[in-house]
C-alpha cells in the first residue's frame, strides 16, 4: 500500500529511540511552536510478559526428539540441552533400551515446577511409562505373543505410527504379528520415516533401500528400538491384537482404511490410494 508523505511535517526515530516531531515552518495560530520529545515507552502500551506455561503436554506417538525439544521450550532452554543430558539422567530404563528412552517417554501432561529441570521431567515419562507397562497384565499380556514387555512397547510404537484410528490398532497389531509368524518383513513406512528422521506419506524405492536397522523392508523383524512412545491403547492392542489373517492394509482414503489376506486384492487397493494421492485436495495415509 503506498502512503502519501505529510507535505507539513514527518515523523522519524532518532537513534536514541525516541519519536521527534520535525517541523517544517509550520504555525499555530501565527506563532511557532517547539514540540519536546516524546518518550517512545509513552507511545506504546506496556508489554506484558507471557505467561509461564504450568504443565507440558506429550502427545500419542511423539518420537523422543520432538519430546527433547518441547521440555527445552518449556523451559526456555537453548535447543538441545535436554538431549544432551541423557547420559547423566538416571533413566530406569529396560536394559534393552541400552540407555534409549525412545517408548518410555509417556505421552501424558506433566506439571511444571519451578524446580523442573529436563532430567526430572524426563525421569517423571520413564516413570510413569515403567507404572503402565510393568504391570502384571501388560506383562502376561507380551508373554501370551512370545515377547517380553520391551518388544511389545516395539510393537506399540509401530501401532501409534500406522493406524490411522483408534478402531484399526488391533487390526495393525495382527497384521505385524501375522507378518512375524511368517518370517515376512514388516515392510512399514514408518520405520523408514523414523530412520529418516522425517514425516511422509511417500516412500520411493530408493528410500527403502536406506542402509539403516530401521528398514524394515529390508530386515527381518523388529526394529531395534520402539520409533515412538505409544499411548494406552496402543500398548492394549499389542499385547491383545484383533483376530484375524490380515498380511496387508492400506488407507485408501480417510477412515479408509482396507487390511486383506490376498496381495492381489492388496495391490488393488493400493493403486486407488495412489490415484486419491493424485486427485486435488486429496489427503491419505501412506500404503504399507
Amino acid at each position: 500500500m503506498q502512503m502519501n508523505t505529510p507535505p507539513r511535517s514527518t515523523i522519524r526515530l532518532t537513534r536514541r529511540g525516541r519519536l521527534v516531531l520535525i517541523a517544517t515552518g509550520a504555525v499555530v495560530a501565527g506563532t511557532a511552536v517547539a514540540v519536546p520529545l516524546l518518550s517512545l515507552e509513552r507511545l506504546e502500551s506496556p508489554k506484558k510478559e507471557e505467561p509461564k506455561p504450568t504443565a507440558l503436554v506429550i502427545p500419542e506417538g511423539w518420537r523422543a526428539s520432538q519430546i527433547y525439544e518441547a521440555v527445552d521450550k518449556a523451559l526456555a532452554l537453548p535447543t538441545g540441552t535436554t538431549a544432551k543430558t541423557l547420559p547423566k539422567a538416571g533413566l530406569k530404563l529396560p536394559n534393552d533400551a541400552d540407555g534409549n528412552p525412545e517408548g518410555y517417554l509417556f505421552p501424558a501432561t506433566y506439571p511444571l515446577h519451578k524446580k523442573a529441570t529436563p532430567q526430572t521431567l524426563l525421569s517423571y515419562m520413564v516413570d510413569t511409562a515403567n507404572k503402565r507397562f510393568n504391570g502384571a497384565p501388560i506383562a502376561a499380556g507380551a508373554q501370551r505373543n512370545a515377547m517380553n514387555v520391551y518388544q511389545a512397547v516395539t510393537v506399540a510404537s509401530l501401532v501409534q505410527a500406522e493406524a490411522a484410528t483408534k478402531a484399526d490398532m488391533g487390526k495393525v497389531a495382527r497384521v505385524v504379528f501375522n507378518r512375524l509368524e511368517r518370517g515376512m518383513p514388516l515392510q512399514m513406512d514408518s520405520t523408514i520415516n523414523y530412520a529418516m528422521h522425517r514425516s511422509t506419506l511417500r516412500t520411493t524405492e530408493n528410500d527403502t533401500r536406506i542402509e539403516s536397522p530401521y528398514n524394515s523392508y529390508q530386515r527381518m523383524g523388529l526394529p531395534p528400538t520402539p520409533i515412538d512412545n505409544p499411548g494406552e491403547e496402543a500398548m492394549r492392542a499389542a499385547i491383545s491384537p484383533a483376530p484375524g489373517d490380515w498380511l496387508y492394509f492400506v488407507t485408501v482414503k480417510p477412515g479408509d482404511t482396507r487390511f486383506t489376506a490376498n496381495y492381489a486384492e492388496h495391490q488393488r487397493n493400493v493403486a486407488e490410494f495412489n490415484r486419491n494421492q493424485k486427485a486435488p485436495k486429496s489427503t491419505s495415509a501412506a500404503a504399507k
